[in-house]
């Protein structure tokens, strides 16, 4: 058992019960779980629209290399450049070295899990260059110290009273502030962060082959201010959010809004094709191309199909298990079932295999997924890959052998009395079963004997 395995059934026994964590995730899935029902009723045919997004993103998968090779192509012509990044040391050296070659003190950063990803904060950091988040959600966890909790909703975790209490210690307001009075708070900072940022990084919501642009989907407009006041513009995306045409956005971008919070569209939906052809906006444009284990997860046939993920959120709101471990106990960038799915791959599957265990495999991520990811297969998939690969501890694949063997054998099931099967459960397997679970105890009788009796024979 690695050492990430034994800290995530360590994190998920302390979270699982503690009833205020639940209380608040309860109370903001609830909220979600409301909007995503109104804003489905929009679609006059959903499935539809989820299969043609699903064929999009298999097709584009299938020709991954003939898209990327278009968009740099048209990129390129458009006045912007493009940086190929194999793993994320790769994408931290070259980004470094273009904040350094400006005099880059300060950035801009709208929320990117794709920076998450690459810890590009805490190496900025050595660098003494200031990176200001500026997403609210990410703002906040910012200013506590923290990591984003979800993939779109970073303070998801947090109650109102819980971010009065950050401001209040932070910057001395008034612990009884209201939301608008912390957001109106906030807008004031980042507006003097905005005018002062040497350089914007931002993520990428998808990247459009045949216009040779990126395009950003918000609520809040950080994401257009981090682009539109500092002179460089760096964006970081990974290779699979690659979409053939501009025109796939009337399928994508709805399914996005809807999915990921219930609206019909998102407030702010731009398409960035490269620098400012005038004095407004940026100087310069990267778009940094991250792999780091992609071309590794493509490789493989069955589990390929991950990466259409579009990052709605939509299968960590779903989950019985994210709801009751939280995104924290993952310990990943990407938590819940898309999350458990990606990372040993991403990774490494003898440290983040557990994630794949981790799963009562209700099915529900499979069905509330937008481009019908089959999460729920995948994570089946991926603990038969820990097991192939030689992964599992001696002892698991002992039990597991000799279980296959007497449940295969009637002759062996009844070799001894329900009492005395009992026994075996309660003594050797009862810490197993775990501390708060009841021993089940098996029938006296097995099905064999009942039979004999009723039928002679």
């Amino acid at each position: 058992m690695s050492d990430k395995s034994i800290l995530f059934q360590q994190a998920a026994e302390k979270i699982a019960f503690d009833t205020e964590h639940r209380q608040k995730i309860s109370f903001n899935i609830g909220k979600y779980d409301q909007a995503v029902v109104s804003g489905k009723q929009r679609y006059v045919q959903l499935e539809l629209a989820k299969q043609r997004a699903a064929n999009v993103k298999h097709k584009t998968l299938m020709q991954l290399d003939k898209y990327l090779v278009e968009f740099e192509t048209n990129f390129i012509r458009n006045g912007g450049k493009v940086i190929w990044a194999r793993h994320a040391d790769e994408a931290v050296r070259q980004i470094s070295a273009i904040l350094t070659k400006e005099k880059v003190t300060k950035v801009v950063k709208s929320k990117s899990m794709t920076t998450e990803e690459i810890g590009l904060n805490e190496h900025l950091e050595k660098l003494h260059i200031d990176a200001v988040e500026t997403d609210l959600g990410e703002f906040i966890v910012q200013q506590a110290g923290e990591k984003p909790y979800h993939i779109v909703t970073p303070a998801m975790h947090k109650s109102k009273q819980d971010v009065a209490d950050l401001y209040h210690l932070k910057f001395n307001l008034d612990e009884h502030s209201t939301p608008e009075e912390i957001t109106a708070y906030t807008r004031k900072i980042l507006r003097e962060e905005f005018q002062s940022a040497g350089a914007g990084i931002t993520g990428a919501n998808f990247i459009l082959a045949d216009v040779g642009g990126i395009t950003l989907t918000e609520n809040e407009g950080n994401a257009i201010m981090s682009v539109a006041y500092p002179k460089i513009h760096i964006a970081v995306v990974g290779i699979e959010k690659i979409l053939p045409s501009v025109e796939d956005l009337d399928l994508f971008w709805p399914l996005l809004a809807t999915h990921g919070t219930g609206q019909h569209m998102t407030v702010y939906n731009s398409i960035i094709t490269g620098p400012s052809a005038n004095k407004f906006g940026p100087e310069q444009m990267f778009v940094v191309l991250l792999d780091n284990g992609r071309s590794d997860l493509l490789s493989k046939v069955k589990q390929r199909s991950a990466l259409s993920c579009i990052r709605c959120g939509a299968c960590l709101n779903a989950c019985p298990v994210y709801k009751n471990i939280g995104g924290y106990t993952y310990d990943t960038t990407y938590s819940g079932p898309i999350g458990s799915v990606i990372t040993p791959h991403l990774k490494s599957m003898n440290d983040y295999k557990h994630l794949s265990f981790a799963s009562s495999l209700c099915g529900q991520c499979t069905e509330v997924c937008p481009v019908k990811i089959p999460l729920h297969e995948l994570l089946l998939l991926n603990r038969a890959d820990a097991v192939k690969e030689g992964w599992t501890l001696p002892s698991e694949r002992f039990v597991m052998k000799t279980a296959t063997r007497v449940l295969k054998k009637r002759s062996m099931l009844d070799m001894t009395s329900g009492s005395t099967k009992n026994l075996v459960l309660k003594y050797f397997f009862k810490k197993q079963w775990g501390p708060r679970r009841t021993m089940p105890e098996l029938a006296k009788k097995s099905f064999s004997e009942l039979w004999r009796e009723q039928n002679g024979k």
